[in-house]
């Protein structure tokens, strides 16, 4: 056997085999993985979550010895209390390494901790090379530069992207005469349409689950080690596509937004944590898409246009800005909200029952689609003042597709406006009319939605209008915000008032106020 003169790390978001590391095995080059603890521990995290990379990170790892590649593989058994950069060092002295590789990691965090890391090893003559993944669309600074200091605009972004990468277009002209059908896909479940059951995978995790408890972890939520439901790998990932092609794809578009009580997933794909675990390129995942569209008659424009529209915009778009903003973004709190999480995010034991049934489908499920996230337990965060640190801290925990490129834009950004509206034009409020109409959670809820003030009244409501007014200073300006605070000067004195009165009221402690 040959000396060995490279070492390659992957991390675990970097689980894609069609990357160029792995077109030739090289005898002198070691590929090191590893389960770390301060990973898991960063910050609380979703049993599911932890579970799911290390199942996926395992399966990688066998793949990549099976084509003859070398593999050093440490699990989270393995001295869990040593860091990345002992593991490295340690193997470079050992095995008397020449030049160490990594790909260019997606987290702020761990990029200069391998940036300082260079440092450190180009001091010891140590040869160091970054490599892009070779996953995105885009480059890291592709959207910075294509704006600028200019404000940032999505629907700019996306048809840049679409011209670009010539998706769903006729010539220079976007396919169907429209860049965007989001007006005809945001329809509430019609309680008609079937419903197909998820594809489901049943993998045993029994053992990664008991190493997991045993190094001391804590952890989120409840699993089912005998029948685990997360992709492993790519060819669990193209399953879930085709799967989605074929059945849920024809009503994607059309229920979307939609929040129903009896099914957590409806018609969405559940390709996220294999996306951002890079198993399946995003290229794959759009050509696909559009290619079920042109063989399958019943699959419209419209369903495949606000798949592609998350996928070649939105995912891009945030990444984009989050390089753009780092590390400064994490920072931000434009209304410098301060009060802390509600016990109830934790244990879903609210009588809102649109807040508990989002916070139970995540302890069962590691998972929640964009609306929950954004108008239930987002939008509650933003009404309530909670403190967008904790937030960010709950969403990159529970959910197992959060990787925080992706979590702290939708959630610092989208969800609670904290970053004064780089990314939103607005923030995303709503009274419980929208919970409502979007959903069957208000019907079987202890508090009625279209009562107006009282104490069953929806606490959407009162906290709604309160927001409005104690932020009016700072939003009034805002010709997107214009409609809601002419709305709010035609209440009476006696409505608002009452609002103000109960708000405050429930502000004063949630937990005891809303929970069960």
């Amino acid at each position: 056997m040959g000396k060995l003169k490279r070492i390659r790390l992957i991390l675990g978001d970097q689980l894609n085999p069609s990357h160029s590391w792995f077109d030739q095995v090289c005898d002198d080059t070691l590929y090191l993985m590893a389960e770390m603890h301060q990973e898991a521990l960063h910050p609380t995290q979703h049993i599911q979550k932890i579970v799911a990379f290390f199942h996926a990170m395992r399966a990688f790892a066998r793949q990549l010895e099976t084509e003859g590649h070398k593999v050093s593989y440490h699990f989270i058994s393995q001295d869990p209390e040593r860091s990345l950069k002992e593991r490295i060092i340690t193997l470079i002295e050992t095995q008397q390494i020449d030049c160490f590789e990594y790909q260019l990691p997606d987290d702020y965090r761990l990029d200069q901790q391998l940036l300082a890391l260079s440092t450190h090893l180009k001091e010891r003559n140590i040869e160091v090379v970054s490599a892009d993944t070779e996953h995105f669309l885009t480059s890291r600074l592709e959207l910075k530069q294509l704006f600028g200091d200019k404000s940032l605009l999505m629907e700019r972004f996306y048809r840049y992207m679409r011209k670009k990468h010539k998706v769903l277009m006729e010539g220079d002209k976007p396919l169907g005469g429209k860049w965007n059908f989001d007006h005809d896909n945001r329809k509430a479940y019609d309680f008609k349409t079937p419903i197909i059951e998820p594809l489901q995978f049943n993998y045993d995790v029994s053992a990664i689950t008991e190493e997991i408890e045993k190094s001391g972890v804590t952890t989120f939520g409840v699993i089912d080690s005998q029948q685990f439901n997360w992709p492993k790998d790519y060819a669990d990932a193209r399953l879930l596509l085709d799967y989605f092609c074929q059945h849920l794809l024809q009503h994607f578009g059309t229920f979307q937004d939609a929040l129903y009580s009896e099914h957590s997933f409806l018609f969405h794909s559940r390709l996220s944590f294999a996306l951002n675990t890079k198993m399946i390129s995003p290229k794959e995942v759009i050509s696909t898409v559009i290619e079920a569209k042109e063989t399958e008659p019943r699959i419209s424009l419209e369903q495949v246009e606000g798949f592609v529209r998350q996928l070649l915009g939105w995912r891009e778009f945030m990444r984009g800005v989050y390089w753009k903003e780092m590390p400064e973004y994490k920072k931000l709190n434009f209304f410098n909200h301060s009060r802390p999480l509600p016990e109830f995010y934790w244990t879903g034991k609210t009588k809102m029952k649109c807040v508990s049934h989002a916070v139970t489908q995540t302890k069962k499920e590691a998972y929640a689609h964009h609306i929950q996230r954004l108008m239930v337990t987002g939008n509650f965060g933003l009404l309530s003042e909670i403190d967008p640190d904790a937030l960010d801290r709950w969403y990159l925990g529970v959910y197992a597709d959060a990787i925080e490129w992706v979590e702290i834009t939708n959630t610092r950004g989208m969800s609670q406006f904290a970053d004064g509206g780089i990314i939103a034009t607005k923030p995303y409020i709503s009274s419980g009319n929208y919970i409502d109409k979007m959903s069957n959670y208000c019907k079987q809820c202890h508090f009625n939605p279209k009562e107006k003030t009282g104490e069953t009244a929806c606490p959407f409501n009162a906290l709604y209008w309160n927001f409005l007014v104690k932020k009016r200073e700072v939003l009034a300006n805002n010709q997107r915000m214009s409609m809601m605070y002419r709305i709010l000067d035609k209440k009476s004195n006696e409505e608002l008032s009452a609002h103000l009165e109960r708000a405050e009221m429930l502000l004063t402690d949630l937990d005891r106020h809303l929970g069960e």
